[in-house]
């Protein structure tokens, strides 16, 4: 293939690319931009907060936390008004605020379903951070309360937001090095010691439900596809004060319908973030894949590899944030709702499951 061609396919993979990182096939809101609450105002928290500068249909318009210092600071930074500053146990007041639209919950993981379920029952819209609860029954359990209130849901996918892992699902998926054979995705981070995330209590499990998933989501949107079949080992060196009750580092090798394989690694004990699509005429590698920032993207075709520059549209986070209002006001489905955590979700339990009973589990 020559490199004008090469070009123009790649150029006509990523023509809707702006569009897409900014909302999908959601159009623009109609009336004002749409409140959001954050309820819980921790790291993560801060970094959402800093982003609505950069959204065109959102806005924040109230804090939840059990810290009166943060609800004070944050409040003053970002011009939220004491009447919209609100505690856990005052949290169902918010029922009574026309200016919250959506409820978006970055909690520990096992206050996630409570929390989405409070906030459907006060008649929100949810956004909730993933993993999206702890257990396949609570996933459950927070989508039929949003049905029957009759109100969205949506999971923070915030890389389904990302110019480089758009396109790279545009390109994995139309086969551009070929079909999809193999993939790799490998995750991981050195936790330090005294986090929530490291007592089970709170986050449900170790790795594999904080950076993991970022692994294992990645293979379902590369591919399209459900996993149909899951193998997992473990490796958890328990004098370690901080896997005491979680995982350190869990392996697991996935196989789909088509055939494709997809190997993955978590671990809160090594740094890595990046993931490789091997096609029959070359591959497609992100590295790093689904960070904050600085993604890096590389395609080898036709035994050449090249770095690919990918445009750099809305910003992940403000992505996710605007589809959401944007689908709100269309009565439209947002691309990753609660469904998509449930899948999730489905498969860490299987993950879990095999490397308990050290054997394959077939997932209906």
């Amino acid at each position: 293939m020559r490199d004008a061609d090469r070009r123009t396919i790649i150029a006509g993979l990523g023509a809707g690319l702006a569009l897409a990182a900014g909302g999908g096939a959601c159009a623009a809101p109609r009336g004002r931009k749409a409140g959001y609450a954050i309820v819980g105002l921790g790291r993560y928290a801060e970094l959402i907060m800093s982003k609505f500068a950069e959204c065109e249909q959102s806005r924040l318009v109230a804090l939840v936390s059990g810290t009166p210092e943060k609800l004070a600071r944050f409040g003053e930074k970002y011009g939220v008004p004491e009447s919209h500053r609100y505690s856990y146990a005052d949290f169902d007041r918010i029922r009574d605020n026309p200016d919250v639209d959506i409820v978006y919950v970055i909690l520990p993981n096992s206050m996630h379903a409570e929390y989405t379920v409070r906030a459907a029952k006060a008649g929100k819209h949810v956004m909730c951070e993933k993993p999206m609860a702890i257990s396949v029954a609570e996933c459950r359990t927070m989508i039929a309360a949003c049905r029957a209130a009759g109100r969205k849901l949506m999971i923070g996918y915030r890389s389904r937001f990302e110019p480089h892992n758009r396109l790279a699902i545009d390109m994995a998926r139309k086969g551009f090095v070929g079909p999809t054979r193999i993939i790799t995705a490998d995750h991981g981070f050195n936790a330090q010691p005294n986090q929530w995330r490291l007592d089970r209590k709170l986050s449900g499990g170790g790795s594999l439900m904080d950076i993991g998933i970022y692994s294992l989501n990645a293979t379902r949107y590369l591919t399209g596809e459900e996993p149909v079949e899951v193998s997992a080992i473990e490796s958890t060196d328990r004098s370690d004060p901080r896997f005491r009750t979680v995982e350190d580092r869990i392996s697991f090798l996935l196989r789909f319908p088509s055939g494709i394989e997809a190997t993955c690694v978590s671990s809160y004990s090594s740094n890595h973030n990046m993931y490789r699509v091997s096609g029959t005429d070359g591959w497609i590698e992100l590295e790093p894949a689904t960070s904050y920032e600085g993604q890096k993207m590389w395609v080898r075709r036709n035994g050449r590899t090249e770095e690919q520059q990918v445009p750099a549209g809305k910003g992940q986070h403000a992505g996710q944030l605007d589809h959401f209002a944007e689908c709100i006001a269309n009565g439209t489905d947002p691309l990753v709702p609660g469904e998509e955590g449930l899948a999730d979700m489905r498969v860490i339990e299987a993950i879990y499951r095999s490397a308990r009973e050290g054997r394959r589990i077939t997932l209906a």
